[in-house]
């Protein structure tokens, strides 16, 4: 029979093939054979794998994601998500499952959001495993973010398109019932956690050396505050700026990282500013005391992992329920709206529990196994191989 033939795809946002990336990578270091469905732009993350490009679904450069899909605008409100769900996720749905069922494969690992590779898996009647890139999401939470139409309408015309039958409309429909592997820890999530979840911490590939900026030295002695946008939300009006001009004259030395974008789009930067388009978190967190976010969740573990409580300002998308989740765990602070953030950095200082949760929680991320625990349970997943189709 052999070893299986894994298939991994990863929609190309930065987040998104963090995750994937991660878990291939491990995968290809077993000696596993790896072909991946994942954009050109981020192709060069999955070290050792075979590249299946996105040629039937439309590829997209995640920095620039109106430019394919004009319905998107600027990604900010409820017109601009529920483009995002029509016309990114679900439009391209089918057409990745051809992409995808152009190769043979025994296996499949796809991001949540991937529903193309999940729709292959299930036509070819092989083993899927899921990789939650983002927080759990339960049907009474998705009632509030779309309306049952996206579910049962898109989700059901994009299965149809891939010759498949309806199934119930729920979010739980695009998670694997074999394997869902969920970033966190079980202390953090809200929802109910159906079972077939496992928690594996944190996904990420150790990051390669870098050049440090050369103000770097200036965090000796400081306390520090990073802020960041991630990478997909990287206005400067949304939180960067706001947090700049606020923490402005503050005791603190503020570390801006912009996402990619041009450092000289923040303007001239107080005495006590610095900034980069983008620093390894695993070198900046270490020296990090209070983290601004706009609550990515890759951002957000990263900083629990290294035991650093945030303000969060929650963006778009899933950032509410990621800020939820910090608040809850006791990790941090929410913020609505990005103001009063000096008051509320000083807040976080000054209550020594957020950040003594925060470590905790680290503990128990570092404790999950990351993608070494992943690719042990995706080599769990076992089935005869089959004749393709």
């Amino acid at each position: 029979m052999g070893e299986p033939r894994i298939l991994v795809s990863s929609l190309p946002f930065a987040g998104h093939v963090g995750a994937l990336a991660a878990v291939s990578n491990e995968l290809v270091r077993r000696g596993h054979d790896v072909v991946v469905h994942t954009g050109a732009k981020y192709r060069h993350k999955f070290e050792g794998a075979e590249w299946l490009p996105w040629t039937r679904a439309p590829d997209f450069d995640d920095a620039e994601l109106a430019r394919t899909f004009p319905s998107v605008g600027d990604g900010k409100g409820m017109r601009a998500n529920f483009a995002n769900v029509r016309d990114v996720l679900a439009g391209t749905g089918a057409a990745q499952a051809r992409d995808v069922l152009e190769a043979e494969f025994d296996l499949v690992v796809t991001d949540h959001l991937a529903f193309g590779a999940a729709m292959a898996a299930e036509l070819r009647d092989v083993p899927w495993v899921t990789v939650a890139v983002t927080p759990l999401v339960t049907s009474r939470q998705l009632a509030r973010v779309v309306s049952r139409l996206i579910v049962d309408g898109m989700f059901n015309r994009m299965r149809a398109e891939a010759g498949l039958q309806p199934k119930p409309g729920s979010l739980e429909a695009f998670y694997s019932s074999e394997l869902v592997l969920a970033q966190g820890v079980h202390d953090l999530e809200t929802v109910r956690v159906p079972r077939q979840v496992r928690f594996v911490g944190r996904l990420i590939t150790p990051a390669r050396p870098a050049g440090l900026p050369e103000w770097w030295p200036d965090l000796d002695g400081r306390t520090v505050v990073h802020v960041t946008q991630g990478t997909l939300e990287t206005g400067a009006e949304d939180l960067l700026r706001p947090a700049i001009e606020q923490l402005r004259g503050h005791d603190v030395l503020v570390v801006a990282t912009t996402g990619g974008a041009p450092v000289e789009t923040l303007g001239t930067l107080p005495g006590n500013v610095r900034a980069a388009e983008f620093i390894p978190h695993d070198l900046l967190l270490p020296r990090t005391d209070v983290m601004i976010t706009n609550g990515g969740w890759g951002g957000v573990l990263a900083a629990l992992e290294a035991g650093v409580p945030m303000v969060v300002v929650p963006g778009e998308l899933d950032k509410a329920q990621v800020a939820r989740r910090v608040k809850v765990a006791g990790a941090g602070i929410v913020r609505r709206k990005p103001n009063r953030l000096g008051e509320a950095v000083d807040q976080v200082l000054a209550r020594p529990g957020h950040r003594v949760r925060a470590r905790e929680l680290g503990e128990q991320i570092t404790a999950a196994g990351g993608a070494a625990k992943a690719a042990d349970l995706v080599e769990g997943i076992r089935r005869p191989r089959v004749k393709q189709r």
